[in-house]
């Protein structure tokens, strides 16, 4: 499988906020079904001594229907969050997406009501710096 187009823009950002990449991609099985997530990070809280993880699914939203490449996340994000839950529980999955899709297209009531109501999190990333905007938790 080929990287998304914003993939090293959102591995470096990662980095910069701190966090250390432990898979690209992360991989792995749930019983006879294989997954693979963009990203794998951990950052090391100091306060409370533990690891949070985190798993990053990257979307880049160029198709020419920004309705069907969200159809296509969502599906994605729902079976990582489902094969998360058996194979790293503790592990939190994300859903990366440009700030600009962000800006316009996420703001639109259904595509806000999905995301509410599945508990979407997600990284708001700019495709030109390698800086993050938002995160949505």
């Amino acid at each position: 499988m080929t990287k998304d187009l914003y993939h090293d823009v959102v591995k470096v950002a990662l980095e910069n906020e701190g966090w250390k990449v432990t898979d690209d991609p992360l991989t792995f099985r749930v019983g006879e079904i294989g997954f693979r997530i963009d990203l794998a990070a951990e950052k090391i809280l100091i306060a409370d001594k533990e690891d949070e993880k985190i798993a990053v699914e990257i979307k880049t939203f160029i198709q020419q229907s920004h309705l069907h490449a969200f159809y296509e996340a969502i599906g994605q994000y729902d079976n990582y969050f489902f094969a998360l839950e058996d194979y790293e529980p503790l592990r939190v999955l994300y859903l990366a997406v440009p700030i600009d899709v962000c800006q316009d297209f996420f703001q639109k009531p259904f595509i806000q009501k999905v995301v509410s109501r599945k508990n979407i999190k997600l990284i708001i990333y700019n495709p030109i710096d390698t800086m993050f905007l938002l995160w949505k938790k």
